[in-house]
């Protein structure tokens, strides 16, 4: 792969800014792919060519050279590199996902795949989760080109299929089937941190993604004796599954703190004018105690760390019978767990003991929970420019409650931070875009992002 610009020009955050034709770029691309409809329903069922295709177009104007991938027809990954002033520098991958989830429009205020601009804002699938990331480092890039702008480290950028579902045809196949692309890469960002957070009393909090718990969806078998409905059986399988599901769901998870949410309860304990936290792991009623303590002075911004202080584990899908007066033989139920970084082997345990001896379990679909410092240079440099175009930002360690396609790169040994910038207005709830109804976003947000990813990508 090739790609990049003509020649070389100012490097670093001294460089001349975005230019309105990127800003306005930023806006059209995000509307542009929300258009095209990348619908993920599992199983396989997606199709990301022609939003590939789109992208692969965009780079190319720039004189980035894109690569198409699939492991299978349309499920399409685009992968570019901009080659950097410095070769001894390790790269940075930039990657986003092109698919989203459905989307039924009856539900919603204007249709999910129009792009609508309207009242300064973008609506539709994507606009949030993730096309508005994708479009913003496509107006980034093309930036660059214009102006000559080279990065001093090689930027490896990649916009996956399949982040919605198990990532086996994006990132995964990626990351298994052409490590070669992502080589000398030792860092990456990408969606769900450094979005403003208003937490209150006029406080603007930025998490900074460094840490992701891990993915456990489970398939539990009860097995039993098929039979007359009017018959006592006191090996009935859906008896058995229901049992297990109900102990799993009422199951209370013990507090386990992983180093990023640690870092996040001692920073914004100091937001709020509190004494440093103790924090000791020794004793667990009064790290108990003193956890729920700090999120009852958080208000609103606990939020942010209550989902990952512990594991969890969502019966989402049960499955049994046929007909009312038949027992079945079996019955099945799926859980969505999820693993906070070292409590894997405390996950299946309790899985053990939760489900008992008459239902089996299984990972459908298992990913190891990540850490990143966030003592290092680089969660640094992405803290500086956010606090650069927000002065009033205060950015705070964060562990995302769910998964991205940073854990399939974790396997190339790739660091990973979650850094998709938006400054949002008050009353915007940004976490109930994912994956919710009436997803959008405000144009402003797009210009606060593609400013302070230009300045971070370049600081970098």
């Amino acid at each position: 792969m090739t790609g990049g610009t003509t020649a070389a020009g100012p490097v670093g955050p001294g460089a001349p800014p975005v230019d309105d034709q990127a800003l306005a770029e930023a806006v059209a691309f995000t509307s542009d792919l929300i258009r095209i409809d990348t619908t993920n329903r599992g199983q396989g069922d997606g199709v990301e060519r022609a939003a590939a295709e789109y992208v692969a177009e965009r780079l190319a104007e720039a004189g980035i050279e894109p690569l198409l991938l699939e492991k299978a027809p349309d499920r399409t990954n685009v992968v570019a590199r901009v080659p950097g002033t410095d070769p001894s520098a390790g790269a940075l991958l930039v990657h986003g996902h092109l698919d989203v989830v459905p989307a039924h429009a009856d539900e919603w205020t204007v249709h999910p795949f129009s792009g609508e601009v309207r009242d300064g804002v973008v609506w539709g699938r994507g606009a949030v989760d993730m096309k508005n990331a994708d479009a913003m480092v496509l107006a980034v890039v093309r930036a660059w080109a214009r102006h000559g702008v080279r990065p001093r480290r090689d930027i490896v950028l990649a916009f996956t299929a399949d982040e919605e579902d198990s990532a086996q045809y994006g990132s995964g196949f990626l990351a298994d089937q052409h490590a070669d692309l992502f080589e000398g890469c030792t860092e990456g960002i990408s969606e769900s941190g450094a979005y403003t957070f208003h937490a209150g009393g006029g406080r603007r909090i930025y998490p900074l993604a460094a840490g992701e718990r891990g993915t456990a969806w489970l398939r539990l078998t009860a097995n039993g004796r098929a039979g007359h409905g009017s018959k006592v059986n006191e090996e009935n399988a859906v008896s058995r599954l229901a049992a297990a599901v109900t102990r799993i769901g009422d199951h209370r998870w013990p507090i386990r703190l992983a180093p990023t949410v640690r870092a996040a309860l001692t920073e914004m304990a100091a937001l709020y004018g509190l004494a440093r936290p103790v924090l000791d792991d020794s004793d667990p009623e009064a790290l108990t105690a003193e956890v729920e303590q700090l999120l009852a002075a958080f208000g609103r911004a606990a939020t942010l760390v209550r989902p990952v202080v512990r594991n969890s584990s969502n019966p989402t899908m049960l499955d049994a019978g046929y007909k009312v007066n038949v027992i079945p033989g079996s019955a099945t139920g799926h859980i969505d767990g999820r693993m906070v970084p070292g409590a894997e082997e405390e996950f299946s345990r309790t899985m053990d003991e939760l489900t008992g001896p008459d239902v089996d379990w299984e990972f459908q679909h298992r990913e190891i929970p990540l850490q990143a410092p966030v003592d290092s240079s680089t969660y640094g440099v992405l803290r500086s420019a956010l606090e650069h175009f927000d002065p009033d930002a205060h950015v705070v360690p964060y562990c995302m409650s769910g998964g991205t396609d940073a854990k399939q790169f974790s396997r190339l040994g790739i660091v990973g931070y979650g850094f998709t910038p938006l400054k949002l207005p008050e009353g915007f709830d940004y976490n109930a875009m994912f994956h919710g109804v009436d997803e959008r976003v405000p144009v402003e947000a797009l210009h606060f992002g593609t400013r302070v990813l230009d300045r971070a990508l370049r600081a970098l």
